[in-house]
């Protein structure tokens, strides 16, 4: 149906304004609901501290990708961070490697957001489940086992 007077919209224009009208309802909604909706699981960042301060003598650690390189950039002229005090990084679930000029290992952050790495580091690190990474040693200690990492 066409318009025939003043006023009078044809059957074909509302059905085309109806289905506007739905479209943008259902896009709403989606974005609603998609704000709404937690976080995912490997986006969330936990606090973990890292304490090497154990260590001596004092050095500089690393852990690629979320603080500045030791091995490839000069630490004294960066902001590389030293085993003098802990130091608190935001770390989302997945694996990590901490490092110093003699001693690296990798380790893991839960997607509880706790810590967990080789039993054979024992000796030298601890804070299995828990948000605190402790290292004792400035290099692993001679172990006759298996390398678990």
């Amino acid at each position: 149906m066409r318009r025939h007077s003043a006023g009078k919209v044809s059957k074909g224009r509302w059905s085309r304004r109806l289905a506007v009208l739905a479209m943008g309802l259902c896009l709403l909604t989606q974005t609603l609901s998609a704000s709404a909706a937690p976080p995912a699981p490997y986006s969330k960042e936990f606090p973990i501290t890292i304490d090497a301060s154990a260590l001596t003598p004092p050095t500089w650690w690393q852990v690629p990708g979320k603080t500045p390189m030791i091995m490839t950039l000069d630490p004294e002229s960066t902001e590389a961070l030293r085993t003098t005090v802990p130091h608190e990084l935001k770390l989302k679930p997945g694996s990590y490697r901490f490092g110093t000029f003699t001693f690296d290992f990798p380790f893991v952050v839960t997607l509880e957001g706790v810590l967990e790495f080789a039993p054979s580091l024992d000796q030298c690190v601890s804070g299995r489940g828990t948000q605190v990474l402790t290292i004792k040693c400035s290099r692993t200690q001679p172990y006759g086992g298996q390398r678990e990492y």
